[in-house]
Formats: structure tokens, C-alpha cells, sequence
């Protein structure tokens, strides 16, 4: 499949050191992808659901213990410690090699091991990467194929010589949570994963090489790669405008990259288009622009709350040739349910653990019938509002980039930052405030700057460095910086922005500040629309006028408060927090009196 010696030799390695009984290189065929269905579903490893109502879908589920990404468990192994910073759990490479080795030694004997090659980006593209993962894992073999461009395929970016391939080692292991282990070597381009079969965790081109692997080579290279949707907006006279987004979880990513426009909207001729729900690689073009690629080929998204009314594009990606784990069953029609789907919970259900459960009853109880982190794992083309650059190998190019997190009080609906450099600070300084879902202590802050703090594979104050440099490479071709709150609450704590499709009215604004047609009001924190400039239509009798006001709203108390606590943040960051970052919270301060 490949005369790459780089890859050959490598494989070699992790044969002796795994001891398969049998090696499969993955050429994406067909034809070998339904051999390997139809053994996960023989061994039931696996379950063939409705034929008729879910046509190529799967069904599949974790061991209990093995359910979501295991952050305490992440590793960052730079050769100093100093690179993985504060946010990241640190190892000495050496050490983590000769604790890990032992693990792997003979552990694929009496299994299969696969070999699959694949593209991150549309194969051919000068912004995409290749991996090479190695798993015994069917499971896996069958995700990555929905995810990434994977096959002999994938070797074309890569060629006969470069050693410039990501190394991925993946075993299920014992599904042990004691010797559970999701290892980034940022500077051997090398991923280990042990011990865990949950997508998160060992679907290696996802989080650990899209984001952590990807972020280090971006700062080594000189592009950027964010935990970031990109969805593209085509106007009445038929033009498109690329946005980036960047929310921490439970912001409503995934709703806002398939948005549906309101009806005043549609009938006027807009369309959104999603070109990625979770991961933007960014590369500046030939013409000086920044051009965004979604390195993957599917979405891994949270079934729970996945319904046709909170993403109706969403839920409709889902309808065929789909990976389900840890959803529940309807044994009646061997379909799939989990909470938020609908209001009718199957009656004759099996739920996630696998027992099987009178739905009713057991909903009534509080309890799950579908894991709260279960997933769907579904082809990106499936969804109706894929954008028809999804394959442009250059990528897409972009004019604006989003922030934002779940505040109840200090931030605004929308603003836009002054510069690219005062961008970054309003970056760094994203952060979420918990909800009784979280946890306990509702409304404490959470920092996640620029919803990266799990997935930076270095220093975040080199990222953030990282990012200014970007500007200044992009100069006057650099997107415009916004800021975003759909969870400001009124007194009662309820929210006053509708959300979903409403998002439309901000994203129309930010354009037009892009294309530089509407002017805005100069605060201490940022840019603000104009009384009015907000289009409100149709919603007049839920965002009033005094609703409006609260909404762009800036009290100068609570964002002295701000200040204050972005200084404690800062902290931790010592004498690598850049310098531009200190000077943009000291000129708030001073903004703010």
C-alpha cells in the first residue's frame, strides 16, 4: 500500500512490540469495510439496527467504566516540562515510554492488529496531515473511517519519503481504568492510547492529533489548529462569508455550525452552510487571507438534547450509515432513543449498560436510559447543510472569528474587538460560568481560553505568543475578532436571547461590521452594535426594547471584577504570559476608570 520506509519500519516496530496474531493493512475498500462490519456484528461486538428506519447504522456500547475523555489521564510528554505548561499533565517522555512499554508488550496476542492510514483535510490539500493509526480495534477501524479520510488514499499527501506522519498506537487492552493512558509526544509526532475503547480516546485523529498533536506542528509551521466550527453564510446576491467559532462545551457549537436561519431570513435568500462542527485548521493563503480546512469527515457529536427542533441537520446527519454508542434501544424496532430525542422514552427499552428496562418506569426513576456522553458517529456528507466547499482542498477563507461562553451577567449579546491583538486577550479570557448540570456550585467560572485548555499540546502563553504572531503575518487581511453570550439571564434567571436560528440576527451583524457597512457604538470593552442595528424582526414581542438594552449591556463593575480575575488567572502563566496580553487587561483597566 505504501513503499514509505518512514511508515514500513515503524509498523515493524509496533508488531514486535504488540505480538498480533494477524496484521490488516486498512485500504478503505468497501468491500473490506463490510467484511469488518459484518465480523463486530457476528462477534456482537456490534448490532445491526432498522434496516428500513436506519439504513448502515450500527449499534455499540462502552464498558461502564469507559465512557468519556479522561483529562486526569491525558498526558502532554514534552522532553520539558516547560512546554507542557500549567494547563497540562506533564511526564518525562523517557519515563512515560519505559511505564507504557510493559503495557503494549504482547498485549494484541490472540487479536488482529490494523494498520489505517488516513488524511486529515481533504486529500491533496496543502493545509492537511497525514496519521497512520494502529488499533485492535474494529470499533475503531469503523469510526476512523467515518471521520477521516482514511485509506491507501492517504498515502498520496505523504509520498515515499517524508517522515512527516503521525504515529498512533491504540489497544483496548483490558479496558483497565488503572493503567488507562491517552499520551501526546508532540515532538516524536507520537500518540499512545491504552486501556480505553470510548471514541474520545481512541479515535486518534480526533482531539489528540486534530488538536494537540496539530496545535504543536501549527507553532513549530506557522498555522493554526482550534478547537473551532466553520460555517459559511451565503447572503441574497449569492455571496459567502466563512465565520470560525470557538465556544467551550454546552455553548451550543454543534447548533450554531448547522444553524437554521429564522423564516424573515429564509424567505429573503440566506442559507448557512456548516464546513465543520468542532476543528478549524487555519493556513494563510497566497492572497494573504486566513483559509480554514475542517480536518475531519464526520461528526462525533452528543446524542442527548439531539432533537429535530434544539438541530434539526444535526439529527437528520444521523439517519443512515451511523455509528450509535451508548444511546438506548427500542427493542420494538431495534431503533435508537436517548433523553431530548422526543418526549416518549420506548416502553420496551434496552438501556445503555445493556439490562433491559420498561422505559417508562425507569426515566420516571431519574435515571439514564441513554449515557449523558453518549455519541453518534455520522458522515459529514449526510448532513443537509454541508457546505459545497466541504473538499476544497484550499480550504475556505475567513472573516471573522467568534468567542464565547455561558456568562449570566457581564458579557453582552455581541461585540467586536478592537484589534486582532486585543482579539487574542478576549480569546485568552474566555471562560463559562457551571450549570446545575456541571456540577454542585452553580455559576462558578471556568476558564477555557479559546476553548482550548484540554486540547493545547504546549505552553498556552507560547499559544497565545502563537496567535499574536499570526496577526501580525496576517496584517491587514486578519478576520475581525468578536465576542458572543446567547446565556445572558434577566433577574428571574431566565435567558434573554432566544438562541438557534435567532443566532442568525448576530452573525448578520458581525458581517456587516466585516464588510465595514454598519457602524458601532466605541465602549471600554469592545466594539457594540447600535440601538437597532440588531435586526429584531419577528421576535419583537420577546426581545423588547428594554430586553434589547439589557442584552448589549456593559456594567463597569462587573467587568472590573473581570479584570480582577483575569490578573489572578494570568498568574499562573509567570514570565511567559506575553507582554501585549498584560498591556491589553492593563488598558481595560484604565478603560473601565
Amino acid at each position: 500500500m505504501t513503499k514509505n520506509q518512514n511508515v514500513l519500519k515503524w509498523v515493524e516496530e509496533m508488531k514486535a512490540l504488540t505480538k498480533p496474531d494477524k496484521v490488516i493493512w486498512i485500504d478503505g475498500s468497501e468491500e473490506q469495510l463490510q467484511a469488518l462490519r459484518d465480523e463486530a456484528v457476528a462477534t456482537g461486538e456490534m448490532q445491526k439496527l432498522n434496516e428500513e428506519k436506519l439504513p448502515g447504522c450500527l449499534y455499540h456500547r462502552t464498558a461502564e467504566n469507559d465512557v468519556a475523555r479522561v483529562e486526569d489521564r491525558t498526558f502532554i510528554c514534552s522532553r520539558e516540562k516547560e512546554n507542557a505548561g500549567p494547563t497540562n499533565n506533564w511526564c518525562d517522555p523517557k519515563e512515560m515510554y519505559a511505564k507504557l512499554t510493559p503495557l503494549y508488550d504482547g498485549v494484541m496476542k490472540g487479536r488482529t492488529m490494523y494498520v489505517i492510514p488516513y488524511s486529515m483535510g481533504p486529500i491533496g490539500s496543502p493545509i492537511a496531515k497525514v496519521g497512520v493509526e494502529i488499533t485492535d480495534s474494529i470499533y475503531v477501524v469503523l469510526n476512523m473511517d467515518i471521520m477521516t479520510r482514511m485509506g491507501a488514499d492517504a498515502f498520496k499527501n505523504l509520498g515515499d519519503e517524508s517522515n512527516d506522519f503521525v504515529r498512533g498506537l491504540h489497544s483496548k487492552a483490558n479496558v483497565d481504568p488503572e493503567n488507562r493512558y491517552i499520551v501526546q509526544f508532540p515532538e516524536d509526532n507520537t500518540i499512545w492510547s491504552i486501556n480505553s475503547a470510548y471514541g474520545g480516546n481512541v479515535l486518534l485523529g480526533k482531539k489528540c492529533f486534530a488538536l494537540r498533536i496539530a496545535s504543536y506542528q501549527g507553532w513549530k509551521e506557522g498555522w493554526m489548529a482550534e478547537h473551532m466550527l466553520i460555517l459559511g453564510v451565503k447572503k441574497p446576491d449569492g455571496e459567502v462569508k466563512y465565520i470560525t467559532a470557538a465556544f467551550p462545551s454546552a455553548c451550543g457549537k454543534t447548533n450554531l455550525a448547522m444553524l437554521i436561519p429564522p423564516e424573515g431570513y429564509k424567505k429573503a435568500g440566506y442559507e448557512v452552510f456548516t464546513v465543520g462542527d468542532d476543528i478549524a485548521w487555519m493556513k494563510q493563503g497566497p492572497d494573504g487571507r486566513l483559509y480554514a480546512i475542517n480536518p475531519e469527515n464526520g461528526f462525533f457529536g452528543v446524542a442527548p438534547g439531539t432533537n429535530a427542533k434544539s438541530n434539526y441537520n444535526a439529527l437528520a446527519s444521523t439517519r443512515k450509515n451511523t455509528i450509535f454508542t451508548n444511546v438506548a434501544l427500542n427493542n420494538d424496532d431495534n431503533t435508537v432513543w436517548w433523553e431530548g430525542l422526543d418526549k416518549n422514552p420506548p416502553e420496551n427499552a434496552t438501556e445503555w449498560t445493556g439490562k433491559k428496562v420498561n422505559g417508562k418506569e425507569w426515566t420516571a426513576e431519574g435515571k439514564k436510559l441513554a449515557h449523558p456522553n453518549s455519541r453518534f458517529t455520522a458522515p459529514a456528507k449526510n448532513c443537509p447543510c454541508v457546505s459545497p466547499e466541504f473538499d476544497n482542498p484550499q480550504g475556505v477563507p475567513i472573516s471573522a472569528i467568534i468567542f464565547g461562553g455561558r456568562r449570566a451577567a457581564t458579557t453582552p449579546l455581541v461585540y467586536q474587538s478592537f484589534n486582532w491583538q486585543h482579539g487574542t486577550y478576549v480569546g485568552s479570557a474566555v471562560s463559562s460560568e457551571t450549570t446545575a448540570a456541571a456540577t454542585g456550585a452553580v455559576g462558578v467560572l471556568r476558564h477555557d481560553p479559546m476553548a482550548m485548555k484540554p486540547f493545547c499540546g504546549y505552553h498556552m502563553a507560547d499559544y497565545w505568543a502563537h496567535w499574536l504572531e499570526m496577526g501580525k503575518k496576517l496584517g491587514d487581511k486578519a478576520p475581525l475578532i468578536f465576542n458572543v453570550n446567547w446565556f445572558k439571564q434577566d433577574e428571574n434567571g431566565n435567558f434573554m436571547w432566544p438562541g438557534f436560528g435567532d443566532n442568525m440576527r448576530v452573525l448578520d451583524w458581525i458581517i456587516k461590521r466585516c464588510e465595514g457597512t454598519i457602524d458601532a457604538d466605541k465602549t471600554p470593552i469592545g466594539y457594540l452594535p447600535k440601538k437597532g442595528d440588531i435586526n429584531l424582526e419577528g421576535i419583537e414581542d420577546e426581545v423588547t426594547s428594554e430586553v434589547e438594552d439589557k442584552l448589549l449591556a456593559v456594567d463597569k463593575d462587573l467587568w472590573k471584577k473581570e479584570v480582577a480575575e483575569m490578573g489572578e488567572f494570568y498568574k499562573q502563566f509567570g514570565d511567559k504570559l506575553p507582554d501585549e496580553l498584560k498591556q491589553e487587561l492593563a488598558d481595560l483597566s484604565a478603560r473601565l476608570g
